[in-house]
């Protein structure tokens, strides 16, 4: 026992190492350490693979294809351009405003499931201010956090404190109970990020950065003086700017203003050659037309190697923020899906799952774009990771934490308590803060009944301090969520992480003692 818990804290450690030097892609390392505990004996087979079969892995995955069909019907596009509405283009309004609402959002469908479907909208909002998505999607997620602290919904580390406080013959949290400490700390979280985010994230734009495209309708009208017909973005239909390259087919036909393109499904709305416009012209290797047509015709017909978009006709419509058939089927999905998850009808991965599937089912996005949507690195971080928190409750490194702690600071419950709430931030920096509550929830109470005290501090710190997982990009699947949309390297997120870590710290280990006396 005592040889696997060394072996255990060792590839904890190389592991961190590897993380930190940012050599090897996240998925890799965390593959690596998954075999590694298989490979030295402290997991079986079973326990090494359990991770990729997980309940977490099918919710994450699932989420991804909810926020792709938010996303791909125009409803995040339209929260973009509502929040843009209100909060103008200074960048700290726009940071504040996306801080906002990923923290109510939070609230209602947990962590993950508001960053995955508000990423889009980070990177949109990013661009349409000028400013790298980097600047703007650490401060949401790590709101995000925050705001899972303001309902017993927030996070399952809530749910997990609340029934263990109920089994150790103590009261469950109230369902609003949390807001006690999480107002504080969505006020603190959010005030640190308007005023140190933007001195200490770095500038960096990830080479697949989206252009934005929200006032593409307009720019068309403009550059080619059109009508407002012509111009009109609609969800059925839309217009996009294509260029002839060498070698086209369409070299040499004979096309004018008004032509229909492919049957009568596309027309051309405006014809250039060298910056000048014309009425009609025999095409030549780089002229520019402007055709107008319902968006699957676009798609179909301007996909092929005989013309180049300018922009993709599917990136325009996503952006246009216009409601239709897709978006209200996709609407009718996801809000009932939030109501059985504020309610727990059934378990999270079932009723996400069932969201993603039935999306699909009603076409409100095809298979394809769900299939792209699903984030494989990022599923497979996850799921090797899932092992050392395994290891680590069995090997007997989690027994060997509870005895020094009680060894070292005898019966003081707030010393015990501070002790406790500074192993579960280290921890929760480098394994599953879910898993880091489970580790150490057995031993708060094991505290709590020897010290002859309530459980609820100890456990309330247990879910605050858990919540600050902001140091690394594994400690929890948010994070992860937004390394590569903004470009983040491992050691990227420590430097707005310490100060957040250090205000929730500070409210577990004094704020919350008060509120809930031992």
């Amino acid at each position: 026992m005592i040889a696997a818990s060394t072996t255990t804290f060792v590839i904890l450690v190389v592991a961190v190492a590897v993380f930190i030097s940012n050599k090897l892609p996240p998925s890799v390392v965390a593959v690596a350490v998954a075999l590694a505990l298989y490979l030295t004996g402290v997991l079986t087979l079973g326990q090494t693979v359990a991770g990729f079969g997980d309940p977490l892995i099918v919710y994450i995955a699932s989420l991804f294809v909810v926020s792709e069909a938010l996303d791909a019907t125009g409803v995040t596009a339209f929260a973009g351009q509502q929040l843009m509405a209100r909060t103008g283009t200074r960048p700290r309004s726009v940071v504040l405003g996306l801080m906002i609402l990923v923290a109510v959002l939070t609230a209602i469908i947990s962590v993950n499931g508001s960053v995955a479907a508000l990423v889009p909208v980070g990177v949109i909002l990013a661009t349409r201010i000028r400013r790298a998505p980097s600047k703007l999607l650490m401060p949401m997620a790590f709101a995000a956090h925050a705001g899972s602290l303001l309902t017993l919904l927030g996070s399952p580390i809530n749910l997990l404190v609340s029934e263990v406080s109920q089994d150790a013959g103590a009261r469950p949290f109230g369902f609003f109970e949390f807001a006690l400490a999480g107002i504080p700390l969505v006020v603190g979280t959010f005030a640190i990020n308007l005023f140190l985010g933007p001195k200490v994230l770095p500038e960096r734009i990830p080479r697949d950065a989206p252009n934005d495209l929200s006032q593409y309708a307009e720019l068309m009208a403009r550059e080619y003086d059109l009508a407002d017909e012509d111009a009109a973005v609609s969800y059925h239909e839309g217009l996009n700017e294509i260029v002839i390259p060498p070698r086209s087919s369409f070299i040499g036909e004979h096309v004018y203003v008004g032509m229909p393109l492919q049957g009568d499904e596309l027309f051309v709305v405006a014809l250039r050659r060298g910056g000048s416009a014309l009425e009609s012209a025999t095409l030549q290797a780089g002229d520019i037309l402007v055709v107008r047509g319902g968006w699957s015709a676009l798609d179909e017909h301007l996909g092929d190697a005989d013309v180049v978009s300018v922009a993709e006709p599917q990136e325009v419509r996503r952006q246009s923020g216009r409601f239709g058939r897709r978006t209200y089927l996709t609407l009718a999905v996801v809000v009932p899906m939030c109501v059985l998850l504020v309610v727990g009808a059934a378990p999270p991965a079932i009723v996400v799952l069932a969201a993603a599937v039935l999306l699909v089912a009603l076409q409100a996005l095809t298979r394809e774009q769900a299939q792209s949507a699903i984030q494989l690195p990022t599923l497979i971080t996850i799921a090797g990771m899932i092992p050392l928190s395994t290891a680590i409750q069995t090997s007997g490194a989690a027994d060997q934490i509870s005895s020094r702690l009680v060894t070292t600071f005898g019966d003081s419950p707030r010393l015990l308590l501070i002790a406790v709430v500074v192993v579960v931030l280290i921890l929760g920096q480098f394994i599953s803060n879910l898993a880091t509550a489970l580790i150490v929830a057995p031993i708060a109470i094991a505290v709590s009944q020897t010290t002859h005290t309530s459980p609820l501090p100890m456990l309330m710190a247990i879910a605050v301090a858990a919540a600050a997982a902001f140091l690394t990009p594994v400690a929890t699947p948010a994070n992860l969520m937004i390394q590569e949309p903004a470009g983040y390297r491992f050691g990227d997120y420590w430097r707005l992480g310490l100060p957040n870590l250090i205000l929730f710290g500070l409210v577990a280990a004094f704020l919350v003692p008060v509120i809930w006396p031992f």
